[in-house]
């Protein structure tokens, strides 16, 4: 009776412990995330080396701003890729996480070391409309690539966040704001025919953006369903730092009692949320929505470390 008692204290107690659900593809996830940043940033790298840069097309946020001083300076634009991003990384750590800050130095670092071994190779092509095609679609395309593994090439966006939580408008009306004025500043660095080319690569980009990343919105609205909530629920409070809300619902065919968790994010923390589901419930049904805005209640961004 003793040995029956101890063995089902030890199943109750295993029971109990947190799981650790799909350690074994923990590597392999970090290998694809690296894939894809890595991808997304020698695009990025190619798109600014053999198109635009040799043409004086600039792009928007940071990366236009690089290439304009590179210009004036004569210094390489790696440097400046990778030294303007730098405020923006301790940023992101604070805001979003540190996931999100190593993705984005890595996949800076990634581009930046790119544009310097292709600032030497002869561009594609001299006609800029051309230049302005192409390079706009191969660097909407790797950002948006970055963007969906977690991280990010530009902290144009990081600083829109910030100002979003304390003006009335909204962080794709402040990051046009502050491109458009960065656009603007092309015409007297490179002459406004090349900053009407840089609005077209700017508009591209934009577009290959939003459809690689499928919704550029800054708010999104989440629905979880799972039998495994509470391990869900506390992942994201913990791991991303959104307090969740948690709803009562029924299935309409089976009459079941369900939990629902919801909550709101940001577009730069999908990629880390549906890391978290993935790793507790594989077959959780997660719904996700964009929010055109995000007023009153408790959407704050906890600290998290």
């Amino acid at each position: 009776m003793s040995i029956d008692v101890k063995i089902l204290a030890q199943v109750k107690a295993e029971q109990q412990k947190p799981e650790n659900p799909k350690a074994g593809s923990a590597t392999l996830k970090i290998l694809r995330r690296l894939v894809f940043l890595t991808f997304g940033a020698v695009l990025m790298a190619i798109g600014l080396e053999i198109f635009l840069v040799p043409n004086k097309i600039i792009d928007g946020g940071i990366t236009g701003v690089s290439i304009m001083v590179s210009h004036i300076t004569e210094i390489p634009l790696g440097i400046f890729l990778t030294l303007f991003n730098l405020p923006f990384l301790f940023i992101g750590y604070k805001q979003i996480g540190k996931t999100f800050a190593l993705s984005t130095l890595y996949a800076v670092l990634v581009m930046s070391i790119g544009t310097y071994f292709l600032h030497p190779v002869d561009p594609l092509t001299i006609d800029p409309l051309l230049a302005a095609v192409f390079g706009g679609v191969l660097l909407g395309i790797g950002v948006g690539l970055v963007i969906r593994s977690g991280g990010s090439l530009d902290g144009t966006e990081i600083v829109a966040i910030l100002i979003n939580k304390k003006s009335p408008f909204s962080v794709g009306e402040i990051v046009m704001f502050i491109n458009v004025f960065i656009l603007g500043s092309a015409g007297f660095v490179f002459g406004w025919d090349h900053a009407m080319y840089s609005l077209i690569a700017y508009y591209l980009a934009f577009k290959l953006i939003d459809i690689t990343i499928e919704g550029i919105d800054q708010s999104k609205s989440v629905w979880i369903i799972s039998d495994k909530h509470k391990e869900i629920g506390d992942a994201l409070t913990q791991r991303l730092g959104r307090g969740v809300t948690y709803l009562d619902g029924e299935g309409a065919y089976s009459g079941d009692s369900k939990k629902v968790i919801f909550v709101v994010i940001t577009r730069l923390e999908e990629a880390k949320l549906k890391s978290i589901v993935e790793d507790w419930d594989s077959q959780a049904f997660v719904a996700i929505g964009n929010i055109h805005d995000v007023k009153g209640g408790r959407f704050k961004k906890k600290a998290i470390h």
